[in-house]
């Protein structure tokens, strides 16, 4: 479905404003923060700190992977089929994981800070830190989950068998 010509321009107008951000901070592009985190959704917020509404766009997708690692490290109450997954889990799978984890949960700390105190610079040096953070994680999940996947195929439970609960 087409955008409408409003928000278009709400799009246009998020774009330039980051553009004066992007500019004073050294901040990576708009482009690359949208296909790594949808930022654009920002652009459906009137504010008058277009930083920290990109930063709470960002902020979102890092706290939810934040949360899936958890599941995956620790799966307590997991559904089945995290429980399925995890047992596909090599000891290297298990130590990028946790890598992972520690990034994103420093991430998450420094996030509690940049939320409590308002401040520009802090604001950007954040989406700055959770994009490199991001590019650094992003082939240690790819790599997981090519693992995952090749594991999943080599024991896939036979065809046959059926549950009888």
């Amino acid at each position: 479905m087409p955008a409408k010509k409003s928000d278009e321009s709400k799009l246009a107008k998020l774009k330039k404003e980051y553009k004066k951000f992007q500019e004073k901070y050294d901040l990576p592009s708009f482009n690359e923060l949208n296909e790594n985190f949808g930022v654009e959704k920002a652009a459906e917020v009137e504010t008058d700190f277009t930083i920290r509404e990109i930063r709470k766009q960002i902020s979102e997708k890092a706290y939810n992977y934040l949360r899936f690692v958890e599941t995956l490290i620790n799966p307590v109450s997991a559904p089945m089929s995290i429980m399925t997954l995890v047992k596909t889990f090599g000891v290297e799978e298990k130590e990028r994981l946790t890598d992972v984890y520690k990034k994103l949960m420093k991430n998450e700390l420094q996030l509690v800070s940049v939320d409590i105190e308002y401040s520009e610079k802090k604001e950007a040096d954040f989406i700055k830190n959770t994009n490199k953070i991001w590019k650094e994680i992003q082939k240690d999940f790819l790599e997981v989950i090519k693992a995952v996947e090749k594991s999943w195929e080599e024991k896939a439970p036979d065809k046959n068998r059926k549950y009888f609960g």
